[in-house]
């Protein structure tokens, strides 16, 4: 029997985010690490803060969601503000409900600022690094290579002028890898 298409305007649930994200995901013990931290850092964060005026972003949830930007390599924080907006893992680690809003990506530059400045967030990020270490949790068996770097087999580097392709003959432009507009598919392609 073909199952219902129905789409849902809402959305309730009964199951908490932290029932939602398996028991052996990697993030729970850094998540664990970062509320250990942040016990240590609790005094330093009062010190910089205001008691009075708007609340701004909670450095612990600030840090968090940096701690997700640099594992996940999202590339810009307003990027990274979108990915708050629906992805339920993310929510979970930095601290969100379901029904909390993103920050403006703006607001959220504005406030790291502040504990890039305070050298408070250096002080975090190595004290991660350090318990990660000490918990055996990083391995120098893994390497990251940047997939921008690698050439992509339909990049505009691998058209072909076509008097190349057809072999006939022409002058090399000045710059070889900008081309004069003159491009043609590559054979693969064809």
């Amino acid at each position: 029997m073909r199952g219902d298409n129905e789409q849902q305007a809402g959305m309730y649930s009964y199951i908490s985010p932290e029932q939602r994200v398996p028991a052996d995901h990697p993030l729970r013990p850094i998540r664990k690490m970062t509320h250990e931290i942040f016990k240590q850092l609790s005094p330093r964060f009062d010190q910089l803060y205001s008691r009075v005026g708007r609340p701004s972003i909670a450095p612990e949830r600030l840090l968090r969601a940096l701690l997700l930007q640099v594992f996940y390599s999202v590339r810009s924080e307003r990027m990274l503000m979108e990915q708050l907006q629906y992805n339920l893992l993310f929510r979970w680690f930095v601290g969100l409900n379901m029904d909390d809003r993103v920050w403006d990506a703006t607001t959220f530059t504005k406030n790291r600022d502040r504990l890039l400045r305070d050298e408070i967030a250096a002080e975090f990020f190595a004290a991660v690094l350090a318990l990660a270490r000490t918990q055996e949790l990083l391995s120098d068996e893994h390497f990251t290579v940047d997939g921008t770097l690698v050439e992509g087999w339909a990049s505009l580097k691998s058209f072909r002028p076509k008097e190349q392709s057809s072999g006939g003959k022409r002058d090399e432009p000045d710059d070889p890898g900008n081309s004069d507009g003159q491009l043609s598919w590559p054979k693969t392609l064809q």
